[in-house]
């Protein structure tokens, strides 16, 4: 059997990807749901998963399956299919503030100087490690539902222009955009 798979191609291409450790994955939240049927009761569960680069790029996924592994598994892959590229200050915070919603989530991110660290809840400071932030602010308002908060987060973070998108879609120079430091005039001195 596996020799057929194998031939047509069909085996072969979850090998690749588990022989493949570029991105780490991080469970946010797993739900057990019941059915009740005419036997007694039917559990199934539900996965919430969020993969990354660690330098860039994130993506979540859900699952569902009877089992967790496998609810597991299927988050997974629906997480790596449906990955982002976010750009990032210095590789470790964002260029600028941002607000993100999703339904009756709210989500407010800020950048912050070096050796902060990650200061943000759950969900959303899973997305912030899966992504390779080291330094953030981050709030949520509104719903504490982890899949509201994770899309609010993402919907915020694609929002994210670096300075050099910014001059592209302007025509101009990056330096232009982020203004010369020795053309702001120097503050004077306050006098005691």
């Amino acid at each position: 059997m596996a020799e057929r798979e194998n031939r047509r191609g069909g085996g072969n291409r979850r090998d690749r990807e588990e022989s493949n450790p570029e991105f780490a994955d991080r469970l946010v939240a797993i739900n057990r749901v019941s059915k009740t049927v005419k036997g007694g009761k039917r559990f199934g569960f539900a996965a919430l998963v969020v993969v990354g680069d660690q330098k860039g790029r994130v993506g979540f996924g859900k699952g569902k399956a009877k089992e967790v592994p496998e609810a597991i598994r299927k988050a997974t892959e629906q997480a790596k299919r449906k990955m982002m590229r976010v750009p990032l200050r210095e590789g470790r915070t964002l260029h600028h503030d941002i607000e993100g919603r999703h339904g009756a989530g709210k989500v407010v991110m800020r950048t912050a100087p070096q050796g902060t660290g990650i200061i943000a809840g759950g969900p959303m400071r899973a997305v912030f490690e899966m992504l390779g932030v080291q330094d953030v602010v981050a709030k949520s308002i509104g719903s504490q539902n982890p899949y509201n908060m994770i899309r609010a987060t993402l919907d915020g973070l694609g929002k994210e222009t670096s300075p050099r998108m910014v001059a592209q879609r302007r025509g101009k120079k990056v330096g232009d955009i982020l203004g010369h430091k020795e053309d702001a005039p120097a503050a004077e001195p306050a006098e005691a």
